[in-house]
């Protein structure tokens, strides 16, 4: 158990003014919050030695024990905060410590909300430090941006920690593929965060429908898509500012970039790698291949470039060479314009697949050439159709030779919890050595790779060819 944990810690620091956040504060700080956002070995019965307790070691290796995994936070920003609240619904997961660099803020909020739920946290603004202090953790969560990824990552990893890492896995192919090989050289696990790796209805949906039943036939094509209405930079409250030596310290030139990082190249990757990695991930996963080529349109066409570096538009078409043959799959995540949200879809010569983490969307559509799917309703792969009927926008049927929208078949999985449990889940049980993670580092590697390359795509303004050696590190 870490030490020392009293009311002088730093989880009870106050502002430099002597003030304490108020109610409008905290609620103007979410008001800026922005709306964002099964593979691998698990290390199962191997006896673990490092520099932490021998209890924290002995307990990752009996299988079914539920015992508490001591877990800090790094990173309480707007992830941090979506990881931490999934956190608090699973079982046997006890808070130790949070590490924020805006501790007046970020820092300070998290660490009451865990203290609300009684779990003994320590705050910490140098991860270094807590690190050094922190010596019974098992494992880390880490949901800073996306520049300090693979520093902090590889530091958890020798320090004897398994860590959870939020996407991208990094904003350069070189430091994730340091991640790669920390994590095999420390044998620790290393899980990414494309959540919907772990989702309960894509599951069903590759193993079952794509896999098992073969619903679509041959798939030949995809496309996907977040689309996002205009908003502003985000601000901050200007009493809890952090000083700039502070900021230089860990890398930002101002308040405003520390606020906006995803927007500034060398910080983050622009929207296709905070947006539209999660579903270029499924494509990858969905065609069980990386993509061969890819070329992509983009700018910064609507905001202000002096502080939106990265594309706000981008187009991109990817060519995957598949054992069935060539599919081709476009991908668009617009920040000016929220229409139809975001969703996958997989289009094949037997059926359709529309899919989207949204609880509420989705839908498998037979061809009107395709054998029937009787036997998979009864088997309960698919809900019972909801006939479609020709008819056009005044209500009249449409002639047999007019298009026609397929009969819909619901997926007949249901997920309500929040999108991030169960892929936490799956961290946790594979740290306990009763599961295998379902995105290990090479994976987040090959979907680093595949996306980082769209913005090379979009500078050379030409199709740009992957090599197959590309995706993996040897």
């Amino acid at each position: 158990m870490s030490k020392g944990k009293n009311d002088k810690g730093k989880s009870e620091k106050k502002p430099a003014d002597g003030t304490t956040m108020d109610r409008r504060d905290f609620l103007q700080g979410m008001a800026t919050v922005p709306v964002l956002g099964v593979f691998g070995a698990a290390l199962a019965g191997k006896i673990i030695t490092d520099k932490r307790s021998e209890s924290a070691a002995v307990r990752k290796t009996t299988a079914g024990d539920i015992s508490d995994l001591n877990i800090a936070l790094l990173g309480a920003g707007a992830e941090g905060q979506v990881l931490m609240n999934a956190c608090l619904k699973i079982p046997g997961i006890r808070f130790k410590a949070v590490c924020d660099i805006w501790t007046d803020y970020n820092q300070l909020r998290a660490v009451r909300i865990l203290q609300k739920y009684k779990h003994d946290v320590t705050g910490y603004e140098d991860y270094r430090e807590m690190l050094d202090k922190e010596k019974d953790l098992d494992a880390v969560l880490i949901a800073t941006p996306d520049f300090w990824h693979a520093e902090q990552t590889i530091a958890c990893l020798e320090a004897g920690l398994d860590v959870y890492c939020e996407k991208e896995m990094s904003n350069t192919l070189e430091g994730a593929a340091r991640m790669v090989e920390a994590a095999r050289r420390t044998g620790k696990l290393l899980q990414i965060g494309h959540q919907r790796r772990s989702n309960p209805r894509y599951i069903h949906c590759y193993e079952k429908l794509i896999k098992e039943a073969g619903l679509l036939g041959r798939i030949t094509s995809a496309n996907g898509q977040w689309n996002r209405s205009v908003q502003p930079d985000l601000g901050w409250p200007a009493r809890y500012a952090i000083d700039p030596a502070v900021l230089k310290k860990y890398g930002y030139a101002s308040m405003h970039q520390f606020r906006n990082w995803r927007w500034y190249r060398g910080l983050g990757g622009g929207p296709i790698v905070d947006l539209g990695s999660h579903q270029i991930d499924i494509f990858n996963w969905f065609l069980e291949t990386p993509p061969s080529a890819v070329m992509a349109s983009g700018g910064t066409d609507y905001y202000d470039r002096a502080t939106h570096e990265w594309y706000d538009t981008v187009l991109a078409l990817f060519e995957y060479e598949t054992d069935q043959g060539m599919v081709r799959a476009s991908y668009q995540t617009l920040t000016t314009n929220s229409s139809e949200g975001y969703f996958e879809n997989f289009l094949g010569d037997q059926g359709t697949l529309n899919i989207s983490e949204s609880a509420n969307r989705g839908g498998v559509y037979r061809e009107p050439s395709a054998p029937p799917w009787d036997q998979w309703v009864t088997q309960g792969l698919l809900s019972k159709p909801v006939p479609s009927l020709p008819v056009d926008t005044a209500g009249a049927v449409l002639d047999v030779r007019e298009t026609v929208s397929p009969d819909k078949h619901e997926i007949p999985v249901t997920f309500t919890d929040p999108y991030h449990q169960p892929h936490l889940e799956n961290f946790f049980n594979a740290v306990r050595g009763t599961g295998t993670l379902n995105c290990p580092p090479d994976i987040g590697y090959e979907t680093a790779v595949t996306v980082l390359k769209v913005n090379d795509a979009v500078e050379a303004a030409r199709r740009l060819r992957y090599g197959k050696d590309e995706f993996r590190i040897q």
